[in-house]
This record gives C-alpha cells, sequence and structure tokens, in this order.
C-alpha cells in the first residue's frame, strides 16, 4: 500500500513530500528486518493504517530528547548565590495531633 507522506530528516527538517510506503501490521510482522534496515537508511517507517506507528533508529529518537537533569542537582546548582538567607524558626509550641498525652 502507497501512500504520501512527509518525513522528518534526521537533523529534524521535513522532507520534501514523496511517496513511502506505508507497512500493514501483517506486512511488519513478516518484514521486520527490511523494515528496521530503511528505516535506518531512508528515515522513519510508518506500520499500521488506522492506528499509525513510526519505527525510527534509537539514535535518532535518543539525539530528538534532551537529558533531563535530576530536580536536586538543578536546584543546588541554582540556589541564589551571595544572599543571607534565614532559615525561619521551626520550634512550635502548640500540641501534635493523634498523639498520646502519654508519648509528650
Amino acid at each position: 500500500m502507497m501512500d504520501q507522506y512527509s518525513f522528518p530528516n534526521m537533523d529534524g527538517t521535513v522532507l520534501d513530500t514523496e511517496t513511502r510506503q506505508v507497512w500493514t501490521v501483517t506486512e511488519a510482522k513478516a518484514r521486520l528486518s527490511e523494515i528496521l534496515r530503511l528505516s535506518d537508511e531512508q528515515g522513519p517507517q510508518r506500520i499500521g493504517t488506522r492506528k499509525s506507528f513510526v519505527v525510527v533508529p534509537a539514535d535518532v529518537r535518543d539525539g530528538r530528547q534532551s537529558p533531563r537533569e535530576p530536580l536536586g542537582r538543578w536546584l543546588v546548582e541554582n540556589v541564589p548565590r551571595g544572599t543571607n538567607l534565614e532559615a525561619p524558626d521551626r520550634s512550635s509550641n502548640r500540641p501534635v495531633p493523634l498523639l498520646d498525652e502519654d508519648n509528650q
């Protein structure tokens, strides 16, 4: 089955619309090696007619996702510098709910 699709190039730009094969699920099962090779050589391969999936090489997918920095590291690196912040007083004389009178 042939269809018209615009596929993004490996650098993110969109290739000119050209005729590309849309693989049925049955074809994809039978010809997985060919689909993997074509995705590496020609770009993303589309599988499915009703619900569509795209096969792309892992290095292409991983290259498009920016690595996430752990939140704790970001907070430490972005704490305000040069300010003298005082921690608020944490002591409190208020009663603690659900605590036995014997344990206080």
